[in-house]
């Protein structure tokens, strides 16, 4: 199991669908914190995207994951990158390998 950091970026002209869609979107993160898969999720301060951080078996896994979040399926999201990423300190460390 390993830890992502995923990065939404958002096109302004997307603003008010996404306003309409926020709930069912945090909704379906809110799913993921309770079962563990999320770790944490927030959008940036420009709101020209989002990081979220969450723990899966394989990039392949969590991407198949991801395509249910409501602002995908909605097509919100003008770009998305995905990275594992080792937490070596700070309160994240304790999910990494």
């Amino acid at each position: 199991m390993g830890v992502f950091a995923v990065e939404y970026v958002y096109d302004a002209e997307t603003a008010a669908a996404r306003d309409e869609h926020r709930p069912a979107h945090r909704q379906w993160l809110q799913g993921h914190i309770d079962t563990g898969m999320a770790l944490a999720s927030g959008p940036y301060g420009d709101g020209a995207g989002a990081l979220l951080v969450f723990k899966a078996d394989s990039e392949a896994a969590l991407l198949e994951e991801l395509k249910q979040d409501p602002y995908n399926r909605a097509a919100l999201v003008s770009g998305m990158r995905v990275k594992e990423w080792n937490p070596i300190l700070g309160v994240l460390s304790d999910y990494a390998d």
